[in-house]
């Protein structure tokens, strides 16, 4: 059965908003006020990079999203190599803390009676 275009745009504007929050998170954490549009456009290269490559596992996803995640905050945020390093490992942190939490709230829902 064919997935509608309506359905795959909106999970990827949805996996856009989730990393683009996640990582305004994390280089507020680690470089103290910065603007929201750059997170926006750190958010886009893991969302596509997820959505790309779903089909190689989570290792394969996690690893090139992790590193292209590294350079696309370096460029964006205009940082050197550790503190790029740093907003990376923190926007990765984040966004596994943030998406475990909104998995086990959502199977936690799931049980409610109806």
């Amino acid at each position: 059965m064919a997935v509608p275009v309506v359905a795959l745009v909106g999970t990827f504007l949805l996996a856009v908003v989730f990393y683009a929050v996640t990582a305004h998170l994390a280089a507020r954490y680690v470089l103290g006020d910065v603007p929201v549009k750059r997170a926006l456009a750190v958010g886009v290269v893991p969302a596509i990079i997820s959505f790309a490559l779903q089909a190689y596992g989570p290792a394969v996803v996690i690893a090139l999203s992790a590193s292209a995640d590294f350079f696309v905050i370096r460029a964006v945020y205009r940082l050197k190599y550790r503190t790029a390093a740093v907003v990376a490992l923190a926007h990765y942190t984040v966004a596994a803390l943030v998406g475990i939490t909104i998995f086990n709230l959502v199977r936690l829902l799931s049980t409610a009676p109806v």
